[in-house]
């Protein structure tokens, strides 16, 4: 009776078995020799029974492709990756960790480095420093700015003052249309004496002008000059306002160029006119034109 068995293949596996190769000192390569060795052992059998309808032996066996260990992680998630992103999932990112915050530890440094205490102090001491000097800046220039104002203060005062000076000081003649009728020193039968002032003769009513300003310290009946206003400037000079037909200032304070009378004729005259007489200090009278003239004014 024939034997069902099959005899083992002589040189290892059944033929129906494939191998997976492993690198290694003892893996595929080994296998490898043992492998083509059997194969060659069979395949010199085979050829010695001589059957022909025996199957061609493979030379070699069908092994999976070798690959390199190191790369096939690689390309695995490589793969991986590029599946998600070609369907449009990526992979989330991974959570953020929670921050810790680190503990102040200035205090500590200062107190155990001596060297950053000393840098702090001299710090505090810079800032201290600064701090005044500004403030001492901002007084200074707040007293600078009051100085200059209380500069330009005075400067107005001084201003105001010279100008009421200059007021004070301006003069103008007593009569605007007039003629010189009679001059100082002149003789005449009926003056009594040499004539003690200068005479404009204009119309009756004719106004009478304060020739600057002053102070009305007398205003009436005065025997020969007739109706008189006696004005007294600042500097004591005082000023005869003679013949006058009537009075319209007759005291108080008058500025260079107010009404305060009119022309006339009374008292010791033989016309109308204006007898204005000059007495500095109150004094004797002196002549009025270069008085006059000395003041700007040319009658």
């Amino acid at each position: 009776m024939a034997s069902t068995h099959t005899p083992a293949h002589p040189a290892g596996p059944a033929a129906g078995t494939q191998l997976l190769d492993h690198p290694g000192p003892n893996g595929s390569e080994a296998r490898d020799s043992a492998a083509r060795g059997s194969d060659h052992a069979g395949a010199a059998g085979t050829a010695g029974h001589g059957d022909p309808f025996a199957p061609e032996v493979e030379s070699s066996r069908h092994r999976l492709p070798r690959q390199t260990r190191g790369a096939s992680p690689l390309l695995g998630v490589t793969a991986v990756a590029a599946t998600l992103g070609a369907t449009g999932f990526a992979a989330a990112p991974p959570a953020a960790a929670p921050a810790v915050e680190a503990p102040d530890e200035t205090p500590v440094a200062l107190a155990a480095d001596p060297g950053l205490a000393l840098a702090a102090r001299i710090q505090q001491q810079a800032d201290s420093q600064r701090t005044a000097a500004e403030e001492s800046a901002r007084l200074q220039a707040a007293q600078e700015a009051e100085a200059k104002a209380a500069a330009k203060e005075a400067e107005a005062k001084r201003a105001a003052e010279e100008a009421e000076r200059a007021k004070a000081a301006a003069l103008t003649l007593p009569v605007k249309d007039y003629n010189l009728s009679a001059h100082y020193g002149q003789s005449a039968r009926y003056w009594a004496h040499l004539h003690t002032g200068l005479d404009f003769a204009a119309d009756t009513g004719t106004a009478v002008y304060a020739v600057g300003q002053g102070t009305i310290t007398s205003a009436g009946w005065s025997g020969a000059y007739g109706y008189r206003i006696v004005e007294t400037l600042p500097d004591g000079t005082e000023i005869w306002y003679c013949h006058l037909s009537s009075i319209i200032k007759g005291s108080g304070e008058v500025t260079s160029g107010q009404q305060i009378g009119k022309v006339g004729a009374t008292g010791n005259v033989t016309g109308p006119h204006l007898h204005l007489e000059v007495r500095p200090g109150g004094g004797a009278p002196v002549d009025p034109e270069p008085w006059l003239q000395q003041h700007g004014l040319n009658p």
